[in-house]
């Protein structure tokens, strides 16, 4: 049994927060509003890719 889930090309601020395993409220605190985070905007929503997401991530990452 696989536990991968599958998204679309473009997330929503939910589907994000999801994917990177937190609360939605942490996801616009902590990373939403961060300016290096690259999104996609439709209109005034703004969509998230995976591999921005990840990259993201990994780039923040640190040193404990």
């Amino acid at each position: 049994m696989t536990t991968e889930k599958i998204y679309p090309l473009l997330l929503t601020r939910e589907q994000a927060s999801i994917f990177l395993g937190i609360d939605p409220k942490s996801f616009d605190k902590y990373i939403r509003n961060h300016s290096e985070l690259k999104r996609f905007m439709i209109g005034r929503q703004e969509r998230f890719l995976i591999d921005e997401l990840t990259s993201f991530i990994k780039n923040h990452l640190t040193d404990n």
